[in-house]
């Protein structure tokens, strides 16, 4: 298909966008009065647009004002779709600005905090939309695929970062919430808006035959398949098989000296900063006391240690001691492309102090590799973008797994520890706030299992699968071995009914004395899903790992296992 052809098609199937079958005409059938039908002759084609543009979202009033208010008459279907972005992230801004005069005026230290995170947070949410709308300049439908799943990440993302910035407000000034929550209003039901139109496009796609043009692999402009995305070099295509020596470190830290820093911190400062090539920062064995934060400008890093119990990163910030539950991550990872192994990250904080986060991460297609994550309430917050966490141990109480990323976590063994005696264990908290948003947990070939001092209390204080932190949470546990410390209920309310309908929990293909479903509460969010379904929910379909995995030489399931074959690798 030559280029010209392409850009035809692309343009044919955006405004795909604004009608199902076409945009809104004067109907030739004589049902109405002759006024009525003078009126409708009357409304400009940008109003009928605008109109059929907003039909698939939840907010039509909303997003039919708010573009009718920045479109001209003669906005075109391939228009809206920017504007769309645009008055979005004016919103944003809008929202952002205030948070930044409701600080000023702040007086108690957790309100004060959570003004500054949500400027933090919507920032990012601006950040992440800006990048969806710079990607229709360079369009074009051989890349669609990637294009689509591009954009609903992205988007979700935004929408994550805006509740996010309200749940900072949990137990302190209701004041500050209010106005933040009226603030963030309308830019919420925009972001939500532009998801639900984005998800009708990707739909609308699936529908049309385009000659086999449609669903493709990543291909470069010849049509070649990519494999490897352009920051990986020949040499590098399996950075998660070399040791620290091979790997040939960009810089080493060392606490006896022997590295180029003492500090985890000081190294990140001295590396080169949006790099499209891997960075290597070798983390010798030691315990390092410090808060790790890898920014946005830090892309395609890789942190390696010597072993998950020989490197070790702890701190122990946490919600009892006054630090919002977002800041208490002893390692934070936003910049896209991270990488991480052999590494051990702890919140060593207790069960006492409630919320106390091990790992948060923000980094798209970031990778977790024999990494070992300790904590209690809170231990690893798969926040946003895509992860994949492979042959990692994580730890915790309550909610140890929460988030609202397309994270899966594949031949990871996951550990229950003893929690306060009036304290039940729940696995996840997935935090989907729409129903269209990317975001899941899904534990693929995982075990489920009591740490040691927490064995002999496991009957007495069960342990839970999950919980619907979010009104959408969603979340997948499939051909995992499940122990006898699973509550034969399965899941927990959040509380009341909240969720309970409308959350998205699944079992499939699991073993093990916790994984029967006969006692399972009976909750309509709870679905039977047969194989082909849970196909979905695999690395190969939900994050498209098959095209950014491979070069990294981790080993991974693409798809489901076999039956009777545990452990399959790639």
């Amino acid at each position: 298909m030559g280029k010209a052809v392409i850009l035809v098609v692309s343009v044919v199937v955006l405004v795909a966008i604004v009608a199902t079958v076409g945009v809104l005409t004067i109907s030739g059938h004589h049902s109405g009065s002759e006024s009525a039908q003078l009126q409708m002759a009357e409304i400009s084609t940008s109003q009928k647009n605008i109109r059929e543009f907003c039909r698939p979202t939840d907010y039509q009033r909303t997003c039919e004002t708010t573009l009718a208010s920045v479109a001209g008459d003669d906005a075109r279907p391939e228009d809206l779709i920017n504007l769309a972005f645009n008055v979005t992230v004016h919103h944003i801004r809008q929202a952002l600005h205030h948070s930044s005069v409701l600080r000023e005026s702040a007086r108690d230290p957790r309100t004060s905090e959570a003004l500054a995170n949500c400027r933090e947070l919507l920032d990012y949410a601006v950040d992440d939309l800006r990048s969806s709308v710079g990607r229709f300049d360079s369009f074009s439908l051989d890349k669609m695929d990637k294009f689509i799943d591009d954009l609903k990440v992205w988007i979700s993302a935004a929408i994550t970062y805006q509740e996010t910035c309200l749940d900072g407000f949990e137990g302190v000034n209701t004041d500050a919430a209010a106005s933040m929550r009226k603030a963030l209003n309308i830019s919420a039901e925009l972001t939500s808006n532009i998801l639900a139109v984005v998800t009708y496009f990707g739909d609308t796609l699936d529908k049309l035959d385009l000659d086999g043009f449609g669903r493709k692999l990543l291909a470069d402009d010849d049509g070649e398949l990519i494999l490897y995305p352009s920051w990986v070099s020949s040499g590098k295509r399996r950075l998660l098989q070399l040791s620290p020596a091979e790997l040939k470190p960009d810089v080493t830290v060392a606490q006896d000296g022997s590295g180029d820093f003492k500090t985890i911190g000081e190294a990140i400062l001295h590396v080169p900063k949006k790099s499209y090539k891997k960075v290597v920062i070798y983390i010798k064995e030691g315990v390092y006391r410090e808060q790790v934060h890898v920014n946005r400008s830090h892309t395609n890093l890789m942190m390696v240690g010597d072993g998950p119990t020989k490197t070790k990163i702890t701190g122990s910030l946490n919600y009892v001691d006054g630090v919002s539950t977002y800041k208490t991550a002893t390692v934070a990872v936003v910049g896209n492309g991270f990488i991480a192994k052999d590494l051990w990250i702890e919140n060593s904080a207790g069960p006492e102090k409630h919320q106390a986060v091990a790992l948060r991460v923000q980094s798209d297609k970031s990778v977790f590799f024999n990494v070992r994550l300790d904590g209690y309430q809170d231990t690893l917050y798969v926040h946003t973008q895509r992860q994949f966490y492979r042959d990692c141990t994580i730890t915790g109480t309550i909610d140890f797994i929460f988030g609202d990323a397309a994270s899966i976590l594949q031949n990871c063994l996951i550990l229950a520890r003893k929690p306060l005696d009036n304290q039940k264990n729940i696995v996840t908290a997935q935090g989907r706030k729409d129903r269209r948003c990317a975001g899941a947990i899904i534990l693929h070939d995982c075990t489920v299992s009591a740490d040691p001092a927490y064995f002999p209390f496991r009957h007495r204080i069960p342990t839970f699968l999950g919980r619907p932190w979010k009104e959408y949470s969603r979340t997948i546990v499939m051909q995992s071995q499940l122990d006898d410390l699973i509550s034969p209920q399965g899941w927990l309310p959040w509380l009341g009914d909240f969720g309970l309908r409308t959350c998205f929990y699944a079992e499939i293909d699991n073993r093990g004395p916790g994984s029967d479903k006969s006692q399972r509460v009976k909750w309509r969010g709870i679905k039977n899903i047969d194989l082909n379904h849970a196909h979905k929910y695999t690395v190969e379909q939900f994050i498209k790992g098959n095209a950014w995995l491979p070069q990294t030489g981790l080993p991974f399931v693409p798809g489901l296992l076999s039956p009777m074959e545990p452990g399959r690798i790639h």
